[in-house]
C-alpha cells in the first residue's frame, strides 16, 4: 500500500526572486525555512543500497471506477472509502493503481524522490554541500554532480552513501555548520 510522501515538493516561484549567473531562480526547489536549496543526483553516483533505501509511492487512494481521488472514509468501519463522486464502497486494497507514481524516500533523515530519469531530488537532509544550480532541469536546486567552492548551500547525502564511504566534496552538518570526515 501506499504512504503519502513526507515532503510536498514545491515547484512555485515567489515573488521575491535571486539573479545567479544571470539566470532567475527564484525561490523554487529551496527548503524555505533554512534556505538551502534541494539537491540533485544520479543514483549511479551513489553506493548500490541506496535503491533498497526507496519505497514505492502509489499516489493517493482513487476510485478504480470513475478514477476520483477525492474519498472520504467508509461510515461502516472506516477502513474502507467512500467515493464522493460516484457513490460507490471501495475496499482499501482496491483503491490504489496499479502501477506506482514514483518512488520515495523518507527514511526520518532524509526526504527525496527517485524521479524517472534516475536523478534523486533530495529535498531534505542533516547535511549539506556547495553546488551549481542545476537549472534548467531543477531550476533553483543545486547539481551535486557539480560541487562548487563558492555554490549554493545544498542539501547532500552523508559520506556513507557513497562508494567507498567518502563524497566526492565536504559534506557539512546542518545543525552546526561542521565539516564531517570521509573515511579515509
Amino acid at each position: 500500500m501506499s504512504q503519502e510522501p513526507a515532503a510536498a515538493f514545491v515547484n512555485e516561484v515567489a515573488d521575491d526572486m535571486t539573479t545567479k549567473g544571470g539566470r532567475n531562480m527564484g525561490r523554487t526547489n529551496i527548503d524555505r525555512a533554512t534556505g538551502i536549496r534541494y539537491g540533485v543526483i544520479p543514483l549511479n553516483q551513489l553506493a548500490e543500497f541506496v535503491f533498497e533505501e526507496f519505497w514505492v509511492d502509489y499516489g493517493p487512494p482513487c476510485c478504480p471506477f470513475c478514477g476520483n481521488d477525492n474519498l472520504g472514509t467508509s461510515p461502516n468501519d472506516g477502513e474502507d472509502y467512500l467515493c464522493v463522486q460516484c457513490g460507490k464502497l471501495i475496499p482499501e486494497e482496491e483503491s490504489y493503481r496499479d502501477d506506482p507514481v514514483g518512488w520515495v524516500l523518507d527514511d526520518g533523515e532524509y526526504i527525496g524522490k527517485l524521479c524517472e530519469d534516475d536523478n534523486i531530488i533530495l529535498a531534505s537532509s542533516p547535511y549539506y554541500t556547495y553546488a551549481q544550480f542545476c537549472s534548467p532541469c531543477a531550476p533553483g536546486a543545486g547539481h551535486l554532480s557539480k560541487p562548487m567552492v563558492n555554490g549554493v548551500k545544498t542539501f547532500t547525502f552523508d559520506h556513507e552513501w557513497f562508494n567507498d564511504g567518502k563524497a566526492p566534496y565536504p559534506v557539512y552538518r546542518v545543525s552546526d555548520d561542521t565539516l564531517v570526515p570521509g573515511r579515509e
